[in-house]
């Protein structure tokens, strides 16, 4: 599972060291991708496949599914982390999520997102009223 918040620099190269408490998750293969809000998601290559075969499920006929489908695969990188853990973000996500120097790497569970540190100190801000008034309704028999 991936958890916390990490503020790693992208680099001249425009790689990104990889927070260590995810690396071992990551070691063998990731999968780098357009997210929602702007951001790069970062699954595990297992993850990523349990994730692919759930939208094979989706009907062709919904024209909603495929229109997901196609912006998720279409933007989709394999990567494998070097020996020191850092992987290249490539252009297209780079300028999807806006990432210049300063990032935000965070755990969410399955996956990893990369933001732009500004965007995210932003949408936090925003979220976090909204975090303390969830009610029961929204995530029922949590709490």
């Amino acid at each position: 599972m991936f958890l916390g918040t990490y503020t790693p620099r992208l680099d001249e190269k425009s790689r990104l060291i990889l927070p260590a408490k995810f690396r071992e998750e990551l070691a063998n293969g990731l999968v780098l991708t357009r997210g929602q809000e702007h951001c790069v998601y970062v699954f595990s290559a297992r993850e990523f496949e349990r994730v692919h075969e759930q939208m094979r499920s989706a009907p062709l006929s919904s024209r909603q599914a495929r229109d997901y489908i196609r912006v998720f695969l279409s933007g989709a990188s394999d990567e494998v982390p070097d020996k020191q853990g850092r992987i290249t973000i490539p252009v297209s996500l780079r300028e999807y999520a806006g990432l210049d120097r300063d990032v935000a790497v965070i755990g969410a569970g399955t996956r990893a997102e990369i933001w732009d540190l500004e965007s995210w100190n932003n949408y936090l801000e925003e979220q976090e009223t909204a975090f303390s008034e969830t009610d029961e309704e929204v995530l029922p028999g949590i709490f």
